[in-house]
């Protein structure tokens, strides 16, 4: 992997940056965090903007729509647009980082030129049903049914923790096509529209106090056969393909986001008087090489991901898991950082702090994580 920039990737941050300079003081306010619909509005109207600029899809392939961008553009395009306080994907995040990329990787010709195109221009937003009551971690133990009855699946059972399901129009889903088959052969992955009858949505409300979650109970919905990505009881691995991309490079944004949080707490501790407590700065100095080293895991595992027909590899297990408790660490380190205002709601981080609770259980847990590396990369034998 080459980390230096050529001069036409230089170019090509000129640009953006030029672009970004222009664009966004012409934003509208963001809207409140529980207005949802008016997020929706707001997320996919930024991304209108890029697509009408040539930057949505970067480095999607050209034949999905995208411009078929180097990893090293789209790297450049995540820190530029991240350090400039562009707005991030949003209610979009699904359907650009998640069922999107398993589409172009595994939909149909026809599958990609219906799904794609809405996705790119910011008029359609994605949800996912994967995680259910008793089936989170061990996601193969899944038990929303669904059979064939002529051109349509009939689809029951319920889904939880379903990201944006209030704002969304499609859920790419993962149903039981075959009870009667091992776990992990009987499944299929569903492009579900959720103005289907049946459907029932019902927010959840976190920690932090956000609902971008929410149970979703099917009653005998009908979903096409033509929504199936894969073949029917193939979505055990196309649901993996999902996942790669999930754990593989839809935290890259996150990691520049991190890389300037922790720029801000040295300001606010130099701003404060706690500056001159040598454990904080020795902690900050640690997250710092932290952080730079999984900036440069990200690069390695996008470049790897090129290499091979732009799914990601193992690797990104490698990296979800130490990004999981590095952004834990992160916000622990604000939380000393603001003291007793770390109890204040209105401060920064102190949200994010809550959320970063979750990311050792979103996207798979540590634990799982952890298996994946052991039998996956170092070839050890399974657990009993």
């Amino acid at each position: 992997m080459d980390l230096s920039y050529t001069p036409e990737e230089e170019e090509f941050r000129a640009r953006l940056r030029e672009w970004l300079d222009k664009v966004l003081p012409t934003l509208p306010p963001k809207p409140s965090p529980a207005d949802w619909p008016a997020r929706r509005a707001y997320d996919l109207g930024w991304q209108r903007m890029l697509y009408d600029a040539g930057y949505a899809g970067l480095h999607w392939p050209v034949d999905a729509g995208g411009r078929g961008a180097t990893p090293t553009q789209h790297l450049i395009f995540l820190e530029e647009t991240e350090n400039a306080g562009a707005p991030y994907v949003g209610a979009n995040f699904v359907g650009l980082l998640h069922a999107g990329p398993t589409i172009a990787a595994e939909g149909t010709p026809e599958q990609r030129a219906r799904w794609l195109p809405p996705v790119l221009r910011g008029e359609e937003v994605w949800c996912q049903g994967f995680s259910e009551p008793d089936a989170g971690s061990d996601l193969a133990s899944l038990r929303t049914r669904a059979w064939r009855d002529g051109d349509d699946y009939v689809v029951s059972g319920s889904k939880i923790w379903t990201s944006h399901a209030e704002v969304a129009d499609w859920c790419e889903l993962l149903v039981r096509t075959d009870p009667d088959a091992p776990k992990h052969k009987g499944i299929t992955w569903l492009a579900m529209p959720m103005d289907a009858p049946g459907i029932t949505v019902r927010p959840l409300r976190t920690l932090a106090g956000s609902n971008e979650f929410a149970e979703v109970f099917l009653d005998e919905v009908r979903v096409p056969v033509a929504g199936r990505v894969g073949a029917e009881n193939d979505g055990w691995r196309v649901t993996m393909v999902t996942l790669s991309f999930e754990r593989g490079t839809a935290f890259v944004g996150e990691v520049v986001a991190c890389r300037r949080v922790l720029r801000e707490l040295a300001r606010e501790a130099r701003r404060n008087g706690r500056w001159d407590d040598t454990p904080l700065r020795c902690r900050l100095g640690r997250l710092n090489a932290e952080f730079r080293a999984l900036w440069r895991l990200t690069q390695w595992n996008v470049s790897e991901a090129e290499q091979t027909g732009g799914v990601p590899g193992t690797g990104g297990s490698v990296f979800k898991l130490r990004y999981s408790h590095a952004r834990q660490e992160l916000y622990d380190a604000a939380a000393e950082v603001l003291g007793a205002d770390c109890l204040d709601l209105d401060r920064p981080w102190v949200l994010d702090r809550l959320s970063s609770l979750s990311y050792t259980i979103a996207a798979g847990t540590s634990q799982i994580q952890q298996n994946i590396v052991a039998e996956r990369i170092l070839g050890l034998p399974k657990g009993r």
